[in-house]
C-alpha cells in the first residue's frame, strides 16, 4: 500500500511555489489514490495531469499497481482546509453545525481557531407584534462544525 503521508509531504513539496494548495488525499485498501487541490484561482487541468505524472515518476507502479486521480476539490465540496476558507472570503456559504442548526451567510473572516459569517436573520424585538430581519455575526471554532461550503446559486 503507498505510504500516505510520504505521498503528502512529495504534493506539498511540488505544490510550493505555485498558486495550488492541497487539500487532501485519500488511499483506500484497493490503492485507490485521489489527490484533491485547490487554487485562489482556478485549478487548471493541464497542471493536474503534470502533478499526476510527476506523482507516478516519484512512485513507480512496479512494486504495487494504484489507481491515481488528481482534481480539483470542487466547487460545491465541504471546505477541509484554511485555505478554502480564505478563499471564499467575501462569498456565500452554508454551515452546518454540530447541533444540526444551518447557517447561511457571508464568509467575513477565517481565523487560526475560528471563523464568522455574517447572516441575516429574523428575530422578534421584545414587544413587537412582527419579527424584523437583522444583521448578526455568528463565529465557529472549526471543529464546531461538520461541514462548511460555498453556497452556488443560479
Amino acid at each position: 500500500m503507498i505510504d500516505k503521508k510520504a505521498l503528502e509531504q512529495f504534493i506539498e513539496k511540488e505544490l510550493n511555489d505555485t498558486p495550488y494548495f492541497l487539500v487532501g488525499v485519500s488511499v483506500t485498501a484497493a490503492n485507490e489514490i485521489k489527490v484533491d487541490i485547490d487554487s485562489f484561482e482556478s485549478v487548471d487541468i493541464d497542471f493536474c495531469i503534470g502533478l499526476s505524472q510527476r506523482i507516478e515518476a516519484e512512485f513507480p507502479r512496479e512494486p504495487e499497481d494504484y489507481e491515481l486521480e488528481v482534481g480539483s476539490a470542487g466547487l460545491t465540496s465541504p471546505f477541509r482546509v484554511k485555505k478554502q476558507y480564505e478563499k471564499n472570503l467575501g462569498n456565500e456559504v452554508e454551515v452546518l453545525a454540530r447541533d444540526g442548526k444551518k447557517y447561511t451567510g457571508i464568509l467575513a473572516e477565517a481565523g487560526d481557531e475560528d471563523f464568522a459569517i455574517v447572516a441575516t436573520v429574523k428575530e422578534k424585538p421584545e414587544g413587537a407584534k412582527r419579527p424584523v430581519e437583522v444583521t448578526r455575526q455568528f463565529r465557529f471554532p472549526y471543529e464546531a462544525v461538520n461541514s462548511v461550503r460555498y453556497l452556488l446559486k443560479f
